[in-house]
């Protein structure tokens, strides 16, 4: 199958009830601490971000409690009873997201069919960010959300280097078949490969001083 919009692995998305509570649960469980970020006023949400090694990091995400209601759904399922719920139990995953320089090309596959791409930014950042209709995040955040950076600036220039690296990513669905058509189009098979299971599952391995870690 040939490569309809080829994208590369830019960050993985931690989500948090709080964003004190996000930075808490991967400085514990990876041995850094999240830098801040800043906030991103047409969303309502805020973040901090850590090094993965090269282009690739981590961003903890949280409603921000002195940001305004958006007009449309928040990104990553944020608005989600179910994932509010569970964000009040435990940070966690939620998915990952792939930049690409073609992001026009995103009409052409059909897993991303209805997705909005939406000019967005950050302080200095600038980038235009595909949306799904409700929020939420696609094939239980197996399949990533699309992000193509305006300009040269990237969130990894201002961070140090720090001793993590990003190893891969795994995961596990019932659409397996049809999630690794969709990474194929992406050319991101040799990122994700799913696995058939009866239960969704998505996991990050990160190379830290302390071992492998699971996230």
């Amino acid at each position: 199958m040939s490569v309809v919009m080829p994208c590369t692995v830019d960050h993985l998305v931690v989500a948090a009830a709080s964003l004190d509570a996000g930075c808490t649960f991967v400085a514990d469980l990876l041995g850094e601490l999240p830098l801040p970020g800043g906030v991103h006023p047409q969303l309502g949400t805020h973040n901090a971000v850590l090094s993965l090694g090269g282009s690739v990091y981590l961003e903890v995400i949280a409603i921000d409690p002195d940001g305004k209601t958006p007009a449309f759904p928040r990104w990553f399922s944020l608005d989600s009873d179910q994932t509010r719920a569970d964000l009040e139990v435990s940070p966690r995953l939620l998915t990952w997201v792939v930049r690409t320089p073609a992001i026009a090309s995103l009409t052409q596959l059909d897993a991303y069919a209805g997705c909005k791409v939406r000019s967005m930014s950050r302080a200095h950042l600038k980038w235009e960010f595909a949306f799904t209709p409700d929020g939420q995040c696609l094939a239980g955040g197996l399949l990533p959300h699309v992000i193509q950076w305006q300009g040269s600036a990237h969130p990894v220039d201002v961070l140090p280097p720090g001793n993590c690296r990003f190893s891969g990513l795994h995961g596990e669905s019932l659409d397996a078949v049809q999630i690794n058509l969709a990474l194929q189009q992406m050319d991101l098979d040799d990122s994700l490969q799913c696995a058939e299971s009866d239960t969704v599952s998505f996991r990050a391995l990160i190379d830290t001083p302390r071992g492998s870690v699971r996230l």
